[in-house]
């Protein structure tokens, strides 16, 4: 009814992509590492608004807790 594959399959037959991706890594392009790849803004941008909204969201509760105000607004 059901054909059945071995688990390693999509695994085993796979193309190796190790040297490709020892080209794209070691090119010297000017871009840092961590922007080489095209998946890279999709990673990035969502990891930099979440870590400078969240020092700007502290900044400014420290910033009225020193002033006095117990509230975030």
């Amino acid at each position: 009814m059901f054909r059945t594959l071995p688990r390693s399959a999509g695994f085993v037959f796979r193309e190796n992509r190790v040297p490709y991706y020892q080209r794209l890594f070691q090119r010297h392009d000017g871009k840092r590492l961590w922007h080489k790849t095209s998946r890279s803004p999709y990673l990035l941008y969502p990891f930099y608004v979440s870590l400078f909204g969240s020092l700007g969201i502290s900044t400014y509760a420290m910033c009225r807790m020193v002033l006095g105000y117990k509230t975030f607004y």
